[in-house]
């Protein structure tokens, strides 16, 4: 047999290698290898393939384009396809794709499938064959690529590692390519001196599921189970699971966990839920360490806004329903937060709460709130609440006064282009580290424990214990469909670690079967102004707020006059198909002002949420609309009757006032895309 260093001359992948558009690789006539950074490793796989196919693979190959760091190759080598049909394919592993490029029984011009983009990508596994002659090792990737019309569907791509005799050897090559693969899922670099192993990853990640079964149309638990179960677990991340059962259920179990066992709290709802989580979190006595737990979304509710922001921060097209949220589900098993501001709200009452996400009057609340009676239609319930309250359209008297940002926000496009309301703008005058917290129960939860669920069973590979045994999208991941065909021999999963000792898990609980009855309504019932719960005592001082009812310091500015609407808000989107602030991120540090003067048409405010869907409702030149970036507002209504949001949720009607907290949180967004880039 060769060598490793006689079939390394063979097939010399040229550091510069770039995958031309008919997916053919030039290995030969490059320009001079770039300097290779420390966290790559250019290496070779076990490829013997003849020289002759490979001639013929370059033979067809247009020049290669100038070099770029997104096309560095990481891994090359040849492997065999499975379910085995004979087919030789030559892969390259670059920072940014998988290249596939079929060698035999006929090299493509145009491949069809021949680059997967590591952003479609929820994680992989190695594998073997149940066949104890099968000296092959394997390894699979698992797939979300989006369609013609846009949807994604999951795929399972499997490659056979044969190019040795002895299985061990082959097994080896087939976890190298899994741990690169992992490595660079996970933004991990990749040792530019040392061997890639399965060493280098670390424990997965565990996560803490939040479901409430009754978010959207009621369809949260279904599309968990379908969808975010799956994939999460093929990405090795370990989960347990809990559904909730009443409103600030979220709010309770938050302020009894022991943090310290949870690398993240995700929720599997709509924002409201998310909302409790905060919340909770700043209701601890340790909140000044609770809040910096990383927190994410995966929307399954009907608003679904904050899960907008992190889809276009993620480079991702703007998405509705079930793509939305595997968009998001791709972006949280790539890892990655960032941090996020937290609003603080006064409320007339004396008590506070924590927003990460709108503080809204008029004719925003009044629609949000309006349409909690079509909560079994979905996000369309906001469409026929815009078209109610159009039809019915009010003005709300009051006074708006904010403390302006010290510094402009990022200049946004022309597109997006803000008004310049100062014209109209008149002045106004002038904690001890606590204990530990105790661990309280999870009840009612699911976990990547064995569950008593009747399909087979799948053991997920790096996670310490068997996965929960799913349906993958309809069609669970079945050793005959992913990992087996006609004729072959089915594969085994093959974990790239061994598993760590196991904790104790007494206070775990399976979840029955199912979701629970649903009540007879459609949905939570409506929000009220007590919703928000006790008063919270915990989060920060808001040191650029004088009290309730005392005047404002100078530097503030104040209109006073007829609104239509009032919004605060912190991240860029209002809605998932609705950018309320395009030029906002997650941690810049601002209040995005938005209000809507009286005597506005109802045609002009139909304009304004239609152009609000690309975020171009600025560029619109309407004389009503007004914007301003500030730390802090006051808000006073001098109308008696109206309705206030906090997070899309009710709060009691009357005078408010907020300021921004900077970074006071912790989100999850995954890898920033083009679009989510920092200017």
């Amino acid at each position: 047999m060769d060598t490793w260093k006689q079939r390394n001359s063979r097939i010399r992948p040229c550091p510069c290698f770039s995958l031309p558009a008919t997916g053919v690789l030039d290995s030969d006539s490059c320009p001079p290898p770039s300097p290779q950074r420390p966290d790559q490793e250019l290496t070779c796989s076990w490829g013997h393939r003849p020289r002759s196919a490979l001639d013929r693979a370059e033979a067809m190959a247009p020049p290669p384009p100038p070099p770029l760091a997104a096309s560095t190759p990481l891994l090359h080598g040849e492997f065999g396809s499975y379910p085995a049909r004979g087919s030789r394919l030559a892969l390259t592993l670059t920072p940014q794709a998988l290249h596939i490029q079929r060698l035999r029984p006929k090299p493509e011009a145009r491949p069809r499938g021949g680059l997967v983009p590591l952003a479609e990508v929820s994680g992989c596994c190695t594998l073997r064959s149940r066949n104890p002659s099968d000296a092959a090792a394997y390894f699979c990737i698992y797939t979300y690529p989006q369609g013609r019309r846009g949807g994604r569907r999951r795929a399972a791509r499997t490659f056979r590692a044969d190019g040795a005799a002895a299985y061990e050897e082959n097994r080896a090559e087939a976890q190298r390519w899994a741990t690169a693969l992992m490595c660079l899922l996970r933004g991990l670099p990749l040792p530019g001196d040392r061997e890639i192993t399965p060493e280098l990853l670390p424990r997965p990640p565990r996560l803490l599921l939040l479901v409430n079964p009754y978010g959207g149309r009621g369809l949260a638990w279904q599309w968990c189970k379908n969808h975010v179960l799956p994939m999460i677990s093929e990405a090795g991340l370990s989960f347990n699971l809990i559904q909730t059962e009443r409103q600030n259920h979220a709010r309770e179990l938050v302020q009894g966990l022991s943090l310290s066992e949870w690398d993240g709290i995700v929720t599997v709802s709509g924002d409201g839920l998310l909302f409790e989580v905060l919340n909770g979190l700043l209701d601890r006595p340790d909140w000044e360490e609770a809040v910096k737990t990383p927190v994410g979304i995966l929307p399954c509710g009907s608003g679904n806004a904050l899960a907008g922001a992190v889809n276009q921060h993620g480079g991702f097209e703007p998405a509705l329903g079930v793509d939305l949220l595997l968009n998001c589900s791709l972006l949280l098993c790539r890892g990655g937060s960032r941090p996020l501001d937290l609003l603080s709200v006064t409320l007339a009452s004396g008590s506070r709460c924590f927003s990460f996400l709108s503080v809204a009057w008029g004719f925003v609340s009044d629609v949000d709130i309006q349409s909690e009676r079509f909560r079994a239609l979905g996000s369309a319930r906001f469409t026929l609440g815009t078209v109610l309250g159009l039809a019915t359209l009010h003005t709300y008297r009051g006074r708006l006064s904010y403390l302006p940002a010290a510094v402009e926000p990022a200049s946004p496009t022309p597109a997006h282009g803000l008004p310049r309301a100062k014209s109209e703008l008149t002045l106004a005058p002038a904690p001890a580290p606590a204990p530990p917290v105790a661990h309280s129960p999870l009840h009612r939860s699911v976990s990547d424990l064995p569950l008593p669920l009747p399909q087979p069973a799948l053991a997920s590979p790096g996670s310490p214990e068997p996965l929960p045994i799913l349906s993958l999208n309809g069609g669970g991941p079945e050793l005959v469909g992913d990992w087996g065909g006609a004729g072959d021999a089915p594969l085994s999963p093959d974990p790239l670690l061994p598993s760590p000792p196991s904790s104790p898990k007494a206070l775990l609980s399976p979840i029955t079967e199912g979701v629970p009855e649903m009540p007879a309504s459609s949905g939570l019932p409506p929000p009220t102004p007590d919703a928000l719960g006790a008063i919270s005592t915990g989060g920060p001082p808001d040191h650029l707020l004088p009290p309730l009812g005392t005047p404002l310091p100078p530097g503030w500015v104040t209109l006073e006059g007829d609104f239509v609407l009032m919004l605060a808000i912190s991240p860029s989107h209002l809605g998932a198909d609705l950018v309320a602030a395009p030029h906002a991120r997650f941690d810049d540090g601002l209040l995005h002002l938005c209000w809507v003067r009286g005597g506005i048409s109802r045609a002009a405010l139909l304009r304004l949420f239609l152009a609000m869907e690309r975020g171009s409702h600025f560029s619109l030149g309407c004389p009503q609309l007004g914007y301003a970036a500030a730390r802090a507002f006051r808000l006073e209504p001098l109308t008696p009757r109206g309705v206030l949001t906090v997070d899309g949720e009710q709060v009691e009607y009357g005078p408010l006032q907020a300021q921004v907290h900077p970074g006071l949180g912790t989100l999850l967004t995954g890898p920033p895309g083009r679009a989510g880039q920092d200017p």
